[in-house]
Order: C-alpha cells, then structure tokens, then sequence
C-alpha cells in the first residue's frame, strides 16, 4: 500500500470526530485525487488498518473492494451529484477476509458550495450474509476453504464449468463436500436463480427411487391418489444432484441412461413423456472406472455422466488446509453456540495436522464441534478431542513431521501475538526470542498481526 501523504485531512472539530468514531459504521472522506482525508476508528476495526496509515492513500488501494475499479459507489456521485444508497460490494481487510458490506455515499462541499470530494459510509454485512445462507441454503465459490495446489487448481476451473451446461461427476471419498461443490457450480451458473434438487441415490431402494426421480400419475400403484412430480420434474430450469451414482442398480442406470440421451422423463402410470431443461450433476465416493472394468456400470452412462469431471481430494492429501479450516469452523460454531473460543492449543495443532482423517472435512467438522461442546475456556485443548486423538505428533513421519512443526511454530507465533494485542516485542519476549527473529518468521509465515498492534500492514 502506498504511504504517500499526498491530501491534507478534513478538518474536523473534536466534537466533530467523538461523533465520527462513535459510529458504528464505517467512515471515510476523500478529496478530488481519491485520497483519503479522513477515517473514522470503525472504517479501522472493519479493514484492519489504522487510520494514520490509511490518511493520504487512495481509497482503493485501502479497500481492494469489489467494485472499485469499474463501478465505484464514490466516483458515480461525484461525476453525478447524486448519492448511491444501499449498494453491496465486498473488501478484502488486512487478515485476507473477504467481507460483504453495504455502501452509501454523498458529495462533500467546502462552505462556498463548491464540491471538494466525496464521503462514503460502509456497514458490515457479514451476520446478514450468514444469516441469509443459513435460511436460503445457498453455497458460493466462497464458502469452499482452501488455499492448497489442488484447490486451487479446482477453483480455478469452477467458474467455467458454471458457465456451461454439461454434465459434471465429482469423484472423492466421504466427506470431501462433493455437494458443496455441486452446489457451488449451480450457484455461479445461469440457472442460479432455478432450483436445486438433491437426491442421495444409494439411500432409497429401486422402487422408490424411480418415483422419487421420475414421479408418477393416479392410479400407477395401490397407494398412488394422486399425481406426484418427481425430483427431475422439480429441479426443471434448474440442476439436479445425483449423489452416489455409483450405486444405482442395472435397471435404474437403463431408465437414467435414457433421460440424458432423450432429454425427457417418463412417471410410473404414464404414457407420455415429458421433457425436462435440468443440469445434472452426479457424485460418487466409488472408481466408476473399476466398476465399469468389473461389468457393474455401464460403460455408455459413465460417459454420458463424466462429461466434465472432477477429483476431490483427501484431507490428508492438503494438509496445508487444515489450520484454514479449523479458523472458518471455530468462527461457525462461535456464531452457532453463542461462544468466543479463539482457537486450539498447540497440541492440538500438531495432533490435527498429523491425523489421516478418513472421514475428511466432514470428520474435522465433528472433532471441533466435539471439542466446542466439551470447552469451557477460551482454547480448545488435547482434552477437548475425541479419546483416540488423545496422543502426541512425535512419530510423524519425515515431510509430515515438518508441517507439524511449522505449524505449530506458526500456531505459537499467533497465539503470542493474540495473548499481546499484537505487541511484537511483548510477544518476543514472551517467546524468548529476539525481536528480529520474530519479524523474520512473521514475514516467512505470512502472519497478519491483531489490527491493534497498529502495524498490521508491515512486513
């Protein structure tokens, strides 16, 4: 970020600023240049950055936000004369958060009437936008967690797949969130605003399955008073998720096998078939390879459902993800509980960053909200874990056995910085090490001090 002081700051009375910084929402003034003349202390709280270093910087360069380089709130009033009111954008604070925020702005003009810049006010939606997730259901690019190779790899792909309306297999084993990602491909595509149906093949029997997909009309069984739309007839406009694909029987991959070369369906007791416009996304925890090898698949619907395909990976296979994971679940089930843990021992770490986990995320979900209901300190601790986590990370192998210690190094350096409101040479000594010896590690780990360290932007 550039520290040019290039503007002078709003000269505001001390009045005027208590009343600034009492506000909850975010505040700032810019002059004609786009650098910022004043920042109130909730525009610090939300972007992380203190208002010293912000003054003078052009506001994008503070904010990194969404709509700054082609559609920014500010400059339309400005060129207009108009305010915007109640529009949403997202910013990226100091800590790398992604955070949604509604915008309104107004003109700013000396004493003579003469327009000098533009004031921006900016409110936190970060509740709202989990409060309506939790409500709607819907999942975004965003809420899939991870920053390693692989996924990064599947999240460079993930929007073009959205975009086009071929058939998707997602292979990965239990609890990778193949249904996450199905829904997030439906979420970014054209057919966001259609609906989403999933179906867990392997759950239901043969009878039942072919009237849940297909439906069926009065009269086609003893029980049937009345007709029933099937999952494809309700997803119609939409995507429909198959999940365990691979465990439908041969006769039901015959009747699937026909409604993706025809493009229609056929309910029990019916004798027209109906047309349908539904994406399908299918899903397996099997190689759908070897079954097909073994004569258990058909080989011509496995290609008609592996279109595009999709490798999930193990947890295991990205351990780098795992203090990324644990940060979003601990701030989930704080909102969920009503609690403020702020994270896990060291211990606890190592022990994580060890574990196979062959149950993946789905498995580290379970351990932390285990371990949330078990805490009643401030820090998940070794007792906090299910009894066959209960052991140390001494025997990890060679490669692990590094990722181990990093992150535990890390986690420390984190902790001691938490402990000391972001105070380096507090945390230091408390560490036992060197000042400069902590600004180096801070530098290779990528750490982001507390916001109230009031340097949390130096590197």
């Amino acid at each position: 970020m550039s520290k040019r002081k290039e503007s002078a700051s709003v000269d505001f009375n001390p009045l005027e600023f208590t009343i600034l910084d009492s506000l909850n929402e975010g505040v700032f003034t810019v002059d004609r240049n786009w650098r910022i003349t004043s920042f109130n202390h909730a525009a610090e709280q939300l972007t992380g950055i203190p208002r010293e270093q912000a003054l003078g910087c052009r506001c994008s360069e503070v904010f990194r936000a969404s709509i700054c380089e082609k559609n920014c709130a500010l400059r339309r009033t400005i060129d207009s004369g108009m305010p915007v009111v109640d529009a949403t954008a997202h910013i990226v604070n100091q800590r790398g958060q992604r955070l949604p925020i509604r915008i309104a702005t107004a003109l700013l003009k000396d004493p003579t009437g003469a327009i000098i810049g533009g004031v921006e006010t900016f409110q936190d939606l970060t509740q709202v936008e989990q409060l309506r997730k939790e409500l709607q259901a819907r999942y975004s690019f965003e809420d899939i967690i991870g920053r390693s190779p692989m996924m990064t790899q599947l999240f460079d792909i993930l929007p073009q797949i959205a975009a086009s309306s071929s058939t998707v297999l997602i292979e990965g084993p239990s609890g990778t969130g193949k249904e996450l990602f199905a829904r997030a491909i439906h979420h970014l595509s054209p057919r966001k605003g259609k609906p989403f149906v999933a179906v867990n093949c392997a759950a239901l029997p043969d009878t039942l399955l072919e009237s849940e997909l297909f439906g069926f009309k009065a009269g086609a069984f003893t029980d049937a008073r009345h007709d029933k739309p099937g999952r494809f007839a309700l997803a119609d406009g939409g995507t429909i998720f198959l999940d365990e694909i691979g465990d439908i029987s041969p006769a039901m991959q015959v009747r699937l096998l026909r409604v993706l070369q025809e493009r229609e369906i056929e309910p029990l007791g019916g004798i027209k078939p109906i047309p349908v416009d539904v994406r399908v996304i299918t899903a397996t925890n099997k190689d759908l390879t070897e079954l097909v090898s073994q004569g258990t698949f058909r080989e011509d619907l496995y290609y008609r459902v592996r279109v595009v395909y999709l490798k999930l990976p193990r947890l295991a296979q990205r351990r780098e993800d795992i203090p990324l994971l644990l940060e979003h679940l601990i701030s989930k089930f704080n909102h969920l509980q009503n609690k403020n843990i702020a994270g896990v021992s060291d211990e606890v770490m190592a022990r994580l960053m060890e574990h196979d986990f062959p149950g993946n995320v789905r498995e580290l979900e379970n351990i932390i909200e285990q371990a949330f209901v078990l805490c009643r300190s401030g820090l998940i601790e070794m007792k906090h874990l299910p009894i066959d986590l209960r052991t140390d990370a001494s025997n990890a192998p060679g490669e692990t056995r590094h990722l181990l210690l990093a992150a535990m190094e890390k986690a420390t350096i984190e902790n001691a910085l938490r402990r000391h409101s972001g105070n380096r040479s507090q945390a230091a000594a408390d560490l036992g090490i060197n000042p400069s010896t902590l600004y180096r590690k801070i530098r290779a780990y990528g750490i982001v001090p507390p916001p109230e360290d009031g340097r949390s932007n130096r590197r």
